[in-house]
């Protein structure tokens, strides 16, 4: 499933790119994605936002498999 998830994130990764952002996988666990936001994503008051409403939802959407989106600790 791990490289699933990551084959749906390069699909978005452009996106959040043009924008100066980025997002790299960290692990998946029971459906639970964790993923870490850098670049200009990286403490942006919308992150949260971007994670949950982008990266949660089109993930869900490709993989139905996965139950939620995380942020890195």
């Amino acid at each position: 499933m791990k490289e699933k998830v990551q084959q749906a994130i390069d699909k978005i990764r452009p996106l959040l790119q043009k924008d100066g952002g980025d997002v790299e996988l960290v692990d998946v666990r029971e459906g639970v994605v964790t993923v870490r936001l850098t670049g200009a994503c990286r403490g942006c008051p919308m992150s949260q936002m971007t994670l949950k409403n982008g990266i949660e939802k089109f993930l869900k959407k490709e993989i139905p498999e996965v139950v939620s989106v995380q942020a890195a600790r």
